[in-house]
């Protein structure tokens, strides 16, 4: 089984802040760009702590859950402020794929078996502290029957490494252990581990990696089945990269690699070119912070070319546009077909009558008569879907299915979800 390493966030008043278990230097700021920075640097997980008091700053919390579940592509458990079911649901639906209960809590382990039987236990984890050194035998079987795994806070490192869940270990000491003793805690049932060295922005989470590979666990790092043999390279020894936006496909630059940036790229995650002018080494963005981090490599059907979907920090280009491709040579006219972005462009002009009202406009109609008018004709146009269903020829259907389409947008502008939302939530199912 590959282990993971993880990565903490903790959030108070709409920012990352120091964890109540944190020494020395910490993370502080924008938490969402902070998970962002985690899951590009290759963290397998991030554990997020909500420490907001009141209602109003853990709904600023939940928040900023939601928009880290739109921006990462990581799985990410929810920690703290867990009083009632409903808490649960709302960490699960803002995009955690565990609500974390408290063991220390007695209000927690009574709930445990209630929230696991309504969401799943896989959708469920139990964290326990390091002055619960030991799980009461009682429980034992409650916890592994009603939850999925099992989050771990300690100082020390335990001497047994086999616990009744798969566990996620976070050490709260300082420094960091050696990696021959995180290795050793890896081996048993504890899957993941992470430590305060591992929240700091300048954290090389896949260099740990490579050193706990080295030391024989398996662990998720960049493997290729290319080694650099495999390439046709051009006369200079050099392999032509072109890079697109891994989200999006937007092609952003194209630039070189020789041997040592493409296995710098393959070890560090982040992309590394051969700058034919300075001739030197070139790692996007250590200039600049526009880092592009790996996400896939893909080879031509010559072995010529490498083709890399990437996140992109900020701008791909020198001019400081966002890709290279900014101007337009010629250009006729078409009509897009790719569906996400035919999607988009009308969701676009929803939202823009939304903002900006023009007269006559339906969509303006639909907005100054509220959510009651809304939802009365999505429910009219699934009606009609129904009823074109049952015609033989497909063209009715096509029609009513766009109408219903576009009145669920309208829908989704009111209530501000967007497909970007939309598209994540069903490609995590």
């Amino acid at each position: 089984m590959q282990k993971k390493l993880v990565s903490t966030i903790y959030i108070k008043n709409g920012r990352a802040v120091k964890g109540f278990r944190d020494h020395g230097d910490f993370a502080d700021g924008d938490a969402v760009k902070l998970a962002e920075l985690y899951s590009n640097k290759g963290a397998d997980a991030l554990v997020l702590f909500d420490l907001s008091e009141g209602d109003a700053d853990h709904e600023v919390s939940l928040g900023l859950i939601k928009e880290m579940s739109r921006r990462v592509d990581i799985p990410m458990y929810g920690c703290g402020n867990i009083r009632r079911v409903e808490d649960v649901k709302k960490l699960i639906y803002a995009g955690c794929r565990a609500a974390v209960l408290n063991y220390g809590k007695d209000s927690n382990r009574e709930m445990l078996e209630e929230v696991s039987k309504r969401f799943g236990k896989e959708r469920i984890g139990v964290c326990i502290a390091s002055d619960q050194e030991t799980i009461r035998l009682e429980d034992q079987a409650g916890l592994e029957k009603y939850a999925g795994e099992l989050v771990i806070l300690s100082g020390e490192l335990p001497k047994d490494s086999v616990w009744p869940l798969p566990a996620l270990f976070l050490y709260t000491g300082v420094p960091a252990p050696e990696p021959s003793r995180v290795a050793a805690l890896l081996e048993g049932s504890i899957i993941g581990y992470g430590d305060a060295a591992m929240r700091l922005p300048d954290a090389e989470i896949m260099e740990r990696k490579a050193e706990l590979k080295s030391l024989g666990m398996e662990v998720n790092t960049y493997e290729s089945s290319f080694s650099w043999e495999d390439f046709r390279t051009n006369g200079d020894g050099l392999v032509p990269v072109i890079v697109q936006d891994y989200k999006t496909q937007e092609v952003l630059m194209m630039a070189y690699m020789n041997q040592e940036a493409y296995e710098t790229t393959l070890r560090s995650g982040r992309m590394t070119y051969w700058s034919r002018s300075r001739q030197e080494l070139w790692i996007k963005g250590l200039t600049s912070g526009h880092f592009q981090y790996v996400k896939e490599l893909q080879i031509d059907c010559d072995n010529d070319t490498i083709l890399a979907k990437v996140a992109q920090v900020g701008a791909a280009c020198h001019t400081g546009n966002r890709s290279c491709f900014y101007r337009t040579m010629m250009k006729r006219d078409y009509t897009e077909r790719n569906p996400l972005k035919v999607f988009e462009d009308v969701y676009g002009v929803i939202e823009d009558r939304k903002l900006h009202p023009k007269e006559g406009s339906y969509t303006n109609y639909l907005f100054e008569k509220g959510i009651d008018k809304i939802l009365k004709k999505v429910g009219e146009e699934a009606t009609e879907i129904i009823i074109a269903a049952k015609n033989p020829n497909p063209e009715e259907i096509k029609y009513e299915i766009s109408d219903f389409l576009y009145h669920v947008m309208v829908l989704m502008a009111e209530k501000g979800v967007t497909w970007e939302e939309i598209a994540k939530e069903l490609a995590d199912r």
